[in-house]
């Protein structure tokens, strides 16, 4: 499998011309999704592409599902050495900041699994939208470079495959729109493998997947889908910012809420969906 991912990256070296992609890009068919690839760097190796369309994160006491897709993208220099720098999005962000739905808003208020499902699903509903309401957003802390990415370790399922330095947002009117859990200068570390975890207690060991490894007809795009990335043995520091001028009243009572800090071994993170790398050459010529 390390074979396959070291052609594919040969081929994408040497079909990408020595000269930057100039101007904006507009990908078609089976490339569309990487429109966001930084062609304007002459020595990219790969435009990567990857949608989590499920998973969950729990930090502390809450446990927030991803509902919505989470997309990662961006390109990244595939070394001699075997180590990689990832270079952000072109024209869009590179960890897209999509605010997902935290169950039961800021109390944790749910309905009785015992109550009908349409009754449940209306109550959850008007907790959710009401004035308790929380969406919890990921958002990179710190420069796209600071992303890191092992391709290796992905695919022999061992190791950090994904690290992520993130810092998470919630919000509603009363939380305001700076407050955060991590920040850029103290980021939450989550390092993604598609192996097994080694946490500290109380958490015990889960088990990532790579899935299934595909390619496209011209070999000029990889998908690996069906898999996992996981990872429970970060640490989240206590909320910051929360309430505006009142934060010193009440981001004691988010943390005290939340669970936080949060310290290794209490914490959680999944993604489920898919990874597509592509040829930066192959994408722009599909414009």
């Amino acid at each position: 499998m390390r074979r396959l991912f070291m052609a594919a990256a040969l081929l994408a070296a040497l079909l990408v011309p020595t000269q930057a992609f100039a101007g904006l890009h507009h990908p078609k068919g089976e490339y569309a999704q990487f429109a966001a690839c930084p062609l304007e760097h002459p020595e990219l190796t790969f435009c990567i592409y990857s949608e989590s369309s499920s998973g969950f994160f729990t930090i502390g006491k809450k446990t927030v599902p991803l509902k919505v897709p989470q997309i990662l993208q961006g390109g990244f220099l595939f070394h001699e050495d075997g180590t990689t720098t990832f270079v952000g999005a072109e024209g869009a962000e590179t960890l897209v900041k999509t605010p997902q739905v935290v169950p039961g808003g800021l109390l944790g208020i749910e309905a009785p699994k015992s109550w009908p499902l349409f009754l449940q699903e209306l109550f959850n509903e008007a907790i959710n939208k009401g004035g308790t309401g929380v969406t919890a957003t990921i958002e990179l802390a710190g420069p796209p470079s600071a992303i890191e990415l092992n391709p290796n370790n992905l695919l022999d399922e061992k190791g950090t495959a994904l690290g992520l330095p993130v810092k998470i947002k919630l919000n509603n009117s009363f939380l305001g729109n700076n407050c955060y859990i991590g920040s850029n200068s103290k980021p939450v570390v989550i390092n993604f493998t598609t192996g097994e975890t080694s946490p500290p207690p109380p958490n015990k060991p889960i088990h990532g997947s790579l899935g299934s490894v595909t390619f496209n007809e011209a070999f000029t795009i990889i998908t690996i889908s069906g898999g996992s990335l996981v990872n429970n043995s970060f640490a989240a520091p206590g909320a910051n910012g929360c309430g505006g001028i009142f934060s010193f009243l009440v981001d004691p009572f988010v943390n005290s809420l939340i669970g936080l800090p949060a310290p290794a071994g209490t914490n959680t993170a999944v993604l489920e969906g898919k990874i597509q790398e592509a040829a930066p050459a192959a994408v722009k010529a599909s414009e």
